[in-house]
């Protein structure tokens, strides 16, 4: 029997409530504030059917370019051939959150932000690059107080 090509099909665990996240939406939802370029990534919320995204949004992060009272414009770059498309998507609040993409950057703009400002105080440059791990340096293993050891595997045995 050929399967179904619905709207909302194939998506019995993407849609699903989290563990303990059943019922009716919270009310903090509808009191987050959004603005016009912010950051949001789509979550579908099952238990609210009105505004909600296709399945090829769940999971996908845009920018916010409309507010409405009760929804929100956001704009997705879907990859279609070998080119990408500016899709526009009007989901209600209940499906998007802030997203944490950029809490890292903000972070670390701030403390370079502090450290350039207390180097300045002193009267000297800081390097405020990110510096990536380096290799870990070399060691010399010695073998006068510590004799190599031979590991092989234990034979099976069965034992009935």
């Amino acid at each position: 029997m050929p399967h179904s090509f619905g709207y909302r099909a194939r998506t019995r665990h993407m849609f699903k409530r989290g563990f303990k996240e059943n019922g009716p939406t919270k009310l903090s939802t509808f009191l987050v504030n959004y603005r016009v370029g912010d950051i949001v990534d789509i979550k579908a919320n099952a238990s609210q059917q009105k505004g909600m995204p296709h399945k090829y949004y769940h999971g996908r992060t845009g920018i916010i370019y409309n507010v409405t009272p009760s929804a929100v414009g956001v704009i997705v770059y879907k990859v279609v051939g070998n080119r990408y498309i500016e899709k526009r998507v009007n989901l209600r609040v209940e499906h998007v959150r802030h997203s944490k993409c950029r809490q890292e950057f903000l972070d670390r703009v701030k403390s370079n932000h502090d450290a350039h400002a207390a180097a300045k105080a002193k009267g000297e440059r800081i390097n405020l690059r990110r510096v990536p791990v380096l290799p870990r340096e070399a060691r010399t293993v010695s073998t006068s107080q510590n004799a190599p050891e031979t590991i092989v595997p234990v034979p099976y045995e069965t034992t009935i």
